[in-house]
């Protein structure tokens, strides 16, 4: 499968939106628009660091994948990979509702996915 090709390009824009919106749904939990008016005090103040970074990771990382830059698809792997984590280990500055659990878990096998497919296509071509 080609990249550069049509079908994969909307692919990875579709991973892009919805890398965007889940960093403008964390920047607006950050903000105080959704859940509680004072997130600085709901989530503490490393709950809260890991949420802006992550939020600022994954926004950065839908640009990235946006304009189809390598380093947008490592960057949301690394980001939503570590909050993962953080979660499954049973960190308590990590919060994520079941919703929230399932959309990051289908976006980071979606970029696997897109890594996978670019070796299987890079590999083609060397043979």
């Amino acid at each position: 499968m080609d990249f550069k090709s049509e079908l994969a390009g909307r692919y990875i824009r579709i991973v892009a939106v919805i890398s965007l919106l889940l960093g403008l749904s964390d920047a607006a939990r950050l903000l105080g628009v959704t859940g509680s008016p004072d997130p600085l005090a709901t989530l503490g103040a490393t709950g809260f660091t890991y949420l802006a970074i992550f939020a600022l990771a994954r926004l950065f990382a839908a640009v990235g994948l946006w304009i189809r830059a390598s380093w947008g698809a490592v960057l949301l792997v690394g980001a939503t990979g570590v909050e993962l984590f953080l979660y499954l280990i049973g960190n308590r500055d990590v919060q994520l509702s079941a919703i929230g659990f399932v959309v990051r878990l289908v976006l980071l096998t979606a970029i696997v996915v897109v890594f996978v497919l670019s070796w299987r296509a890079n590999r083609a071509r060397e043979q």
